[in-house]
């Protein structure tokens, strides 16, 4: 069988149609990468698959987890390895989608065995964050500790900020210092990366676009709905993109017209980030999605070189 594939790219380029597509030709099974689209609720905003397309092709951890159930990266590669465990069992092709460029990393090359957690280090760093924010959390809290850290990490990525700050706080040296894997490629074993871009002006089009439409599908219901059922205490969750800003949008720091701008210019940044960090952390076959006018004669290239 060859080997499990992971898709990786920035957000907005099309990785679920061709997902799609690649599980379709090769009876596979898509394990979802992306930290936030285990919440249950989670959907407009997170550009889960629809049902249509979970019905289609197999999907798992997608809506695994309440939103009052926190979830770091070591549970969820676990997890991630039981559902690969599972699909090759059943002689299917794991596709794993991603995402969330740490948890990617920590798939291909193993987790970093730091100090262990400490449970009141965190909630502190989870006050700051909420009443900071995570730029602040970034900038403030961890560059004075580990500043090639702060510079790596997006502030966005706030699981992997609180870990970086607890490891630098106990054990005293810089958390980038003990985890020179995440600071180079490094070879890839066991799995093939396959890497989708586009030029980044058509991404950027595409990014505001897609806002448009989760506007139109009802973005802001969501998440009120989803602030009534306690979002804002899951603070990793409520600091994802498009949720953030419209938490914001709710409580009136700002108009609507000003939150939607908010969620495209952050979605922008978080894709140039994306890009760049996989390009310099992932060894992948990279292929630009513009190049081939139909994805299907894509997907038949890349399975040609399996």
């Amino acid at each position: 069988m060859p080997l499990p594939l992971v898709l990786i790219g920035p957000t907005a380029v099309g990785k679920t149609d061709l997902a799609l597509l690649l599980a379709k030709k090769t009876q596979g099974e898509v394990i979802s990468m992306d930290s936030m689209q285990i919440y249950r609720g989670m959907d407009i905003g997170t550009a889960k698959p629809t049902k249509e397309e979970r019905a289609a092709v197999p999907h798992h951890l997608i809506d695994t987890n309440a939103l009052t159930e926190s979830s770091d990266m070591g549970s969820y590669l676990r997890l991630v390895k039981e559902k690969e465990a599972e699909v090759v069992s059943r002689g299917k092709r794991p596709l794993l989608v991603g995402g969330t460029a740490m948890y990617v990393k920590g798939l291909v090359e193993g987790l970093f065995d730091g100090p262990g957690r400490d449970e009141n280090l965190r909630e502190e760093m989870r006050a700051i964050l909420a009443e900071k924010g995570p730029e602040y959390l970034r900038d403030e809290v961890l560059r004075p500790l580990d500043p090639v850290s702060a510079e790596r990490l997006h502030p966005n990525d706030t699981l992997r900020v609180i870990r970086a700050i607890e490891v630098s706080k106990l054990s005293g040296r810089p958390f980038s210092e003990q985890t020179k894997q995440w600071t180079q490629k490094a070879p890839i074993v066991g799995y093939r990366m396959v890497g989708l871009t586009m030029p980044r002006d058509l991404l950027y089009s595409r990014i505001e676009k897609r806002v448009d439409l989760m506007m139109e599908a009802g973005l802001e219901e969501e998440v009120r709905k989803l602030m009534r059922e306690g979002l804002e205490k899951n603070l990793t969750a409520a600091q994802a993109i498009g949720y953030k800003e419209m938490i914001a949008y709710v409580r009136g720091e700002y108009d609507l017209a000003r939150a939607v701008e908010l969620i495209k210019r952050n979605t922008r940044r978080f894709a140039k980030h994306q890009l760049t960090w996989f390009r310099n952390n992932i060894e992948a076959e990279w292929y630009d999605i513009t190049s081939y006018g139909d994805k299907g004669v894509l997907a038949d290239e890349i399975l040609g070189k399996d």
